[in-house]
């Protein structure tokens, strides 16, 4: 027999042998890897010790070493056309992560990942080095790719968070507050039976925005029962569709709080549908203070949150991670404001 002349060489430990010899999940040694303060000391020592025995190398090492550059950043919005081009929120995102990049060399790529394919090809394509890091925006509670980009090393951004406990770096609004805000405006005017159409409760933001309204509702002796929420996907459809059924439950209500613009635009139209007046029979409030706030009839009081701050935020805390490997990761909320208009 005549060998090859090509010896083959054993294959790397990966991140499942690590965990599985440390005796935790992938995400606590992604986090370990990233320098997450997230992690108990303890934990950290066992996936430490794993690391060393299996002689692991993340990536992220490898891109060190090799100090290739692309000068390119991706934009990953993991939704469908439809709902990127009828949202002022991800325009708005754009914009300001443009603005964030404006003086750099920096050249932006935007990627729709719809499906599970798609996110397949777009990671194959940030292992081969194509983008020096990445911003994500409007990522589901389950969504496992900015965990397998930190797993790759690659400096990733978030606009909002999957949880309360997200490892990966992130720019988000404060949500509870916002909403809470709106809510206590409308029990201020004399409301007192208000209801709210929700987000898609597999994301945080909607999560949050939720919270917000049980919280005041009840501060102000009202009632937060199940029944006065209804929920919405933040398409104008949902706010149509919710607003419907919170009437058809409840036909006194006489305020909504909308987790959306669009959503309170959906609102707006079946309350005029069903011949309820606004504000005087039904106050409404959205968030995001979208250019669609100013365009609905009646104008829409909403909550503000600063989403081209937010992209200018993300872009300027990716280009620290990427000129500036092992930074800890960043986590910033900014505030939110409520603009008083017509509709309440």
């Amino acid at each position: 027999m005549v060998a090859s002349g090509r010896t083959s060489r054993p294959s790397q430990p990966t991140l499942e042998e690590v965990a599985a010899l440390a005796g935790v999940g992938r995400g606590t040694v992604s986090r370990v890897i990233n320098n997450s303060p997230r992690v108990r000391d303890s934990t950290r020592q066992l996936v430490q010790e794993a690391i060393a025995e299996l002689g692991y190398v993340p990536n992220r090492a490898a891109r060190a070493l090799a100090g290739s550059r692309t000068d390119a950043v991706a934009l990953v919005i993991p939704e469908t056309e439809k709902r990127f081009f009828a949202e002022p929120y991800f325009s708005d995102v754009l914009h300001g992560v443009g603005t964030g990049l404006a003086d750099t060399e920096m050249q932006l790529l935007l990627t729709l990942v719809r499906n599970e394919n798609e996110r397949r090809r777009f990671l194959q394509y940030a292992r081969a080095g194509r983008v020096d890091g990445v911003l994500l925006v409007s990522v589901h509670g389950d969504d496992p790719l900015p965990d397998l980009l930190a797993e790759i090393g690659l400096p990733t951004v978030l606009s909002g968070r999957r949880s309360a406990d997200e490892p990966v770096s992130y720019v988000d609004s404060d949500n509870v507050g916002g909403a809470r805000s709106a809510v206590r405006h409308l029990a201020e005017t004399g409301r007192r039976r208000i209801a709210t159409v929700t987000g898609p409760l597999d994301m945080y933001v909607a999560q949050c925005r939720l919270g917000g309204y049980q919280e005041a509702v009840a501060a102000s002796g009202g009632d937060p029962d199940p029944s006065w929420t209804a929920h919405g996907d933040f398409t104008e459809e949902s706010g149509r569709r919710a607003m419907t059924e919170l009437l058809a439950r409840h036909p006194d209500l006489d305020a909504v709080f909308a987790a959306s613009d669009v959503m309170a635009a959906g609102a707006l139209h079946s309350l005029r549908a069903a011949g309820r007046r606004v504000p005087e029979d039904v106050a409404v409030v959205g968030f995001d203070d979208s250019p669609i706030a100013g365009h609905t009839d009646p104008q829409l009081t909403s909550v503000r949150q600063p989403v081209e701050e937010m992209g200018q935020a993300m872009a300027r805390v990716l280009l620290e991670g990427i000129n500036n490997p092992g930074t800890p990761h960043q986590h910033a909320v900014l505030p939110t404001e409520l603009v008083r208009r017509a509709s309440s």
